[in-house]
């Protein structure tokens, strides 16, 4: 498909934080874009502001406005929606799920793929950054919104203000989901695999199927690309075997001159990401480094809300699995090793909850206080048997009555809780994929 005939978009689900970098981008290039959701957010007031005419409620085909060219729809409503889904092929539009469109995008380009389990966002963020302040004008597309940039695109279209910038937008940075396959749309030149652990066990069978995934888009770099990797990660090695691509181990990298503004040491192993990106591509090192340490973060990855009233810092995350919560907690113990952290949980998916539950029962050994609230059920319907008080109930039980361990439930009542209890000096940190923010911002507020 050729994207520059293209001359009106709709995109089902805009609201999404993919979609919605799409319709950007499709916005700035003069397309006319319309869009539709179940409900508005901070994402589609943006859009709106940008042109976007978009519609809130039930989402049917009838919705799509006369002399669209092209459907772009979010995978969400391939798992919720089935029957919307068939509903959208049977028209005459040609329609392309995101994952396709990034496909689109990605064959025409020299194409970094970021992929892994765990920090796929912020590196993401640090590698688009490292580029762009190196004047290589990145087309980028990330699952969040980039602080500095205020956008989840970036276009790699030229800028007058920067003149001695490479201005030909060859370049494509993208987070890469392995939900269900999807990062195999993209062509790859250089593939980053973080690191690999067990997730989206609704989808995958188990560890064997994801790394069968991650071997198909190991097959797909070619020759002359690099796959950027943790050779010390031994669920990585076995999808390696089929390598064509040198492969490149950013564990190697130095840190040397490294003064990262995000506290961890998986934001370390992030930046060592971008430092091997950023070398296999020519940027000098002094370059890279001076990037990564003013670099402003990505939206819900460790981002500082503000203070409350009475003086607490609060702070968002997206993590939402095990190991992320923990290394969360790890870094913000590192960061503040004195105050009393207290954090606001919101499982996402009763599936994630379910298969992963002895490890979301061991993630919270850093936190003075937990509070969980109700799960995030995103795609799913009611599964009975998971709720977020047997998990309160198990985590209370491996840390003993010294430690306090509260379950509400709503995003209200966890609110009121922290309001009648949190003191100067306290941290907050909210930690969910769903909608667990808006407690840090009415604690903020108010």
């Amino acid at each position: 498909m050729d994207f520059s005939k293209i001359k009106s978009v709709h995109v089902i689900g805009i609201g999404g934080i993919g979609t919605s970098a799409i319709a950007r981008m499709f916005m700035l290039e003069g397309k006319s874009v319309s869009g539709s959701d179940r409900a508005p957010s901070e994402i589609t007031d943006a859009l709106a502001v940008l042109g976007a005419k978009i519609t809130f409620g039930e989402q049917t085909v009838t919705e799509i406005p006369a002399g669209t060219n092209l459907i772009i729809y979010t995978a969400a409503i391939e798992v919720a929606e089935p029957a919307f889904l068939s509903e959208i092929k049977k028209l005459s539009i040609p329609s392309l799920s995101y994952s396709e469109a990034l496909g689109e995008i990605s064959k025409d380009k020299t194409t970094i793929a970021i992929a892994g389990t765990h920090g796929k966002t912020t590196t993401t963020g640090m590698v688009a950054t490292v580029l762009i302040d190196a004047g290589l004008s990145p087309t980028v597309i990330v699952g969040s919104v980039l602080t500095r940039e205020k956008s989840n695109f970036v276009s790699g279209a030229s800028d007058p203000a920067r003149p001695e910038a490479d201005h030909s937008g060859k370049l494509f940075v993208v987070e890469a989901d392995e939900y269900r396959r999807s990062f195999l749309s993209l062509r790859p030149k250089i593939l980053v695999i973080n690191n690999l652990d067990l997730d989206h066990l609704d989808y995958f069978k188990d560890m064997a199927d994801i790394q069968s995934a991650y071997a198909s888009l190991v097959a797909k770099v070619p020759k002359d690309g690099v796959i950027i990797t943790d050779l010390s990660n031994e669920n990585v090695l076995p999808v390696l075997t089929q390598a064509q691509a040198s492969i490149l181990d950013y564990r190697l990298e130095s840190v040397e001159g490294l003064t990262l503004p995000l506290p961890g040491s998986h934001n370390v192993l992030n930046a060592q990401v971008a430092l091997a990106v950023g070398r296999f591509l020519g940027v000098p090192r002094e370059k890279i480094v001076s990037a990564l340490n003013g670099f402003q973060g990505t939206w819900r990855r460790f981002e500082f809300l503000g203070e409350t009233a009475s003086g607490a810092l609060v702070y968002d995350d997206y993590a939402h699995n095990p190991q992320k919560v923990k290394a969360l907690l790890l870094g913000l113990r590192e960061k503040f090793p004195a105050r009393k952290i207290r954090v606001v949980f919101q499982p996402h998916l009763y599936s994630r909850t379910k298969t992963l539950f002895d490890g979301f029962v061991n993630a919270f050994d850093g936190a003075d206080d937990v509070i969980f609230v109700p799960i995030f059920p995103a795609r799913e319907v009611l599964d009975p048997s998971i709720s977020s008080d047997m998990l309160a109930f198990a985590v209370k039980k491996l840390r003993g009555e010294d430690n306090r361990v509260t379950s509400v439930h709503s995003l209200e009542e966890a609110e009121k809780y922290l309001q009648n209890t949190v003191q100067k000096g306290d941290v907050i940190v909210t930690v969910g994929a769903g909608d667990v923010y808006k407690i840090g911002k009415e604690l903020v507020k108010k």
